[in-house]
């Protein structure tokens, strides 16, 4: 089996060696960067997984994750914030940008390494949804036709209303990134003026209820919002 690569960035020399100490001996392979800039002129489509701090130097933590969001061969590599902004606000923001967590400092070693398992388990590469050339994405016996705006659900149609849809299908295309309910309503009702975020509860809620056994997959992480996870 390929070992999983991971890149630890962090203007913090010492902090980036235990990190990397720890890592190895969980049986990852490890490089550091101590600057977004030096990070950006690896080969960044090595990594299976990239550990990331906000605030460096010319080029921030979040300037880095929206330059790999943009590129198609960098975007679906997973990111972990790990920041002292422990404001709410920088923690939406980040997530927003497509972070699959955002851990603030100081932590421990051992709450990183379980995060880490997590995303690696949720973006399982064997599980994640396929996008053929089609445009229909599909998990297991759960696909979505963006053409025919239309679900299946083993085999069976299952009628779903338009946002309930949107919803799905925004979360089959970025499986294991968590969306808040403000994202939701942008990306799913931008032609509305107000939208409550109590409007997404209720159609995540029902939207569950008719994919079957898939409804688990979709779920909900306290204080940040929505997504799907294999």
């Amino acid at each position: 089996m390929e070992q999983i690569k991971i890149l630890v960035v962090d203007d913090e020399p010492t902090l980036c060696e235990a990190l990397k100490f720890n890592l190895e001996l969980e049986g990852y392979e490890v490089d550091v960067a101590n600057s977004a800039e030096e990070a950006l002129g690896l080969n960044l489509s090595e990594y299976s997984l990239i550990l990331l701090d906000v605030m460096m130097g010319d080029i921030s933590g979040f300037s880095m994750a929206r330059i790999l969001k943009k590129s198609p061969e960098l975007s679906k590599i997973p990111i972990i914030f790990c920041t002292a902004k422990d404001d709410e606000d920088d923690m939406i923001k980040g997530l927003d940008i497509g972070a699959d967590d955002y851990i603030v400092k100081p932590y421990s070693i051992r709450n990183v390494l379980a995060r880490v398992k997590t995303v690696l388990r949720r973006v399982d590469y064997g599980k994640q949804p396929l996008v053929p050339d089609n445009g229909i994405i599909s998990y297991g016996g759960l696909s979505v036709n963006p053409e025919l705006k239309q679900c299946e659900v083993d085999g069976k149609i299952v009628k779903l209303p338009r946002k309930e849809f949107e919803i799905l299908y925004l979360f089959l295309s970025n499986p294991g990134r968590i969306f808040s309910r403000e994202s939701i309503i942008k990306k799913v009702w931008p032609e509305e003026i107000v939208v409550l975020e109590r409007v997404v509860d209720v159609n995540i809620t029902r939207l569950r209820s008719k994919i079957g056994e898939y409804g688990k997959n979709i779920v909900t992480r306290s204080g940040y919002g929505y997504g799907f996870e294999g």
